[in-house]
């Protein structure tokens, strides 16, 4: 059972993420306990549920217990284990401080008495800063506005996702030197978030969606790519062999059709190999495994925004080492408002080729 009471029915008043990120209240147990309303989304291929879900249901569960005029300025989370989409999660919230600018909550994610999730979060009240203050912010860089009729729209969670994104080609994609590179896309809830969900909702719904496509930068800037990584839930890869053999001999166009996140990396070392003089396909590392350590999140002018309207995502990777990488990520708002960073560690391991023996 993925949830440890009976789903209500979908409340067609809420946007879908809303309904993703519902919380159920365990208070005749204990007020601090929650669990999840509704199952939560297994990535085909990943090894647990997806991290974002943990994160934004951490958050909700925080902001229900911190009073109306406090809101989260950063959250530091550690993925401990992977989630089991078919267990229902327990979320316990420890009121650890309860000051008169800054309050503390740690919230842990528990499955079958075991933690899978950690975060602390620190929360500040409004106004607290003062009339003076000193302020300044990365701007926005200049890209192409996003469209909602736009062709390329892209659903990452399927067509029932609770959000969308518009991708946008790599800044420097062609420079020899990783961390130069930039990742970018628009990204926005699907649907609108209601007026009850109030400003806790579009914080959860910002956090479920900043772990989309995170550590994966890593391998985009390293134009790796993941056959063995992109395995469904049942073990078949995601890229099978007869469509692999096709794309070896399709046009430009059908590649484009093809490419997806897992495999982009395989598109290009196909269309590199074309430019061969042999006509082979150019050996490309392959990705063995990519899972997220931790994950931190700033929010900066947290009441500001609307995550079902367009923000603007970029990042990049300024190291990769000893089996892991490091992603800052920042967001904006479409007008340019810089509204959170984000960093993010996880394990980067490539696919180890057999030795060859002498």
């Amino acid at each position: 059972m993925s949830t440890l009471i009976k789903p209500p029915p979908l409340d067609s008043s809420r946007a879908a993420i809303e309904n993703v990120l519902e919380l159920t209240q365990l208070k005749d147990i204990d007020p601090d306990l929650f669990t999840n309303t509704r199952p939560l989304w297994h990535p085909p291929g990943a090894r647990g549920i997806f991290g974002g879900a943990a994160i934004a249901q951490c958050l909700a569960a925080a902001q229900r217990t911190v009073p109306q005029d406090f809101t989260v300025h950063s959250m530091h989370c550690y993925f401990v284990l992977a989630g089991n989409a078919d267990i229902p999660i327990i979320y316990h919230v420890e009121h650890v401080r309860e000051g008169r600018s800054f309050a503390t909550r740690t919230v842990q994610a528990r499955q079958r008495g075991k933690p899978i999730f950690t975060t602390t979060m620190s929360f500040v009240k409004q106004g607290s800063g003062g009339k003076h203050m000193v302020e300044h912010a990365t701007p926005m860089p200049f890209v192409p506005v996003a469209r909602d009729d736009d062709p390329d729209m892209r659903l990452p969670q399927g067509l029932d996702g609770p959000f969308q994104s518009q991708r946008i080609d790599i800044e420097n994609n062609d420079s020899p030197h990783p961390h130069t590179k930039r990742a970018r896309q628009w990204i926005k809830a699907r649907g609108r978030i209601s007026p009850s969900g109030g400003h806790e909702a579009h914080l959860s719904a910002l956090a479920y969606m900043s772990d989309s496509y995170f550590i994966g930068t890593v391998a985009r800037v390293h134009k790796l790519w993941r056959m063995t990584a992109g395995q469904n839930r049942h073990g078949k890869p995601s890229i099978a062999e007869d469509v692999i053999k096709k794309l070896l001999d399709s046009d430009e166009e059908t590649l484009k059709k093809y490419t997806t996140p897992l495999n982009e990396a395989f598109i290009e070392s196909v269309r590199r190999g074309r430019q061969a003089e042999d006509k082979k396909v150019v050996p490309m590392p392959e990705v063995g495994m990519m899972v997220s350590l931790d994950h931190t999140i700033y929010f900066h002018n947290p009441r500001s925004f609307r995550a079902d309207e367009w923000m603007f995502t970029e990042m990049e990777s300024p190291w990769a080492g000893d089996g892991r990488g490091l992603v800052i990520q920042r967001m904006y708002t479409a007008s340019g408002t810089l509204i959170a960073t984000c960093v993010q560690e996880g394990l980067v391991r490539l696919k180890q080729q057999p030795e060859t023996k002498i």
